[in-house]
């Protein structure tokens, strides 16, 4: 039996996820981070984007927005401001919402926060790449 390690993966609302894991890959602010178990302990900030599960062979797919990532003891914390596992995604909603904010930037006018819109492409992105649409 592989090796494992908790992983606890929460949300404001609710604990999306907390179970025993083999692998898991987090949208770091710098780039992937990838941890097995036993881990050297690390804090991060996470960007909007796909958090990668391995679990008993088998690899699954969550639509993460921004939070931060505590790996210690062989245990590995996210908190997350939203997640979705894959197969909660409602894909034709993430792409409706891709669409919106792909014109809300097109149009650039001052009446767009477009940083907001920028925020909303992210997560609808992030929600497509989870699905494998994108």
């Amino acid at each position: 039996m592989a090796k494992t390690q908790r992983l606890d993966l929460v949300t404001p609302e609710k604990v999306v996820f907390s179970e025993e894991v083999e692998f898991v890959v987090t949208p770091g602010v710098e780039g992937e981070l990838g941890f097995l178990p036993e881990h050297t302990p690390l804090v991060s900030a996470l960007k909007t984007g796909v958090l990668k599960v391995q679990q008993e062979g088998k690899t699954f797919k969550v639509a993460t927005s921004g939070g931060f990532v505590e790996v210690k003891n062989s245990r590995v914390v996210v908190l997350a401001d939203t997640a979705e596992r894959e197969d909660q995604i409602d894909v034709e909603r993430a792409e409706e919402a891709k669409k919106r904010a792909e014109e809300r930037l097109a149009k650039g006018s001052q009446e767009i926060d477009e940083s907001r819109a920028e925020a909303a492409l992210q997560r609808a992105l992030a929600r497509l790449n989870a699905t494998g649409k994108h």
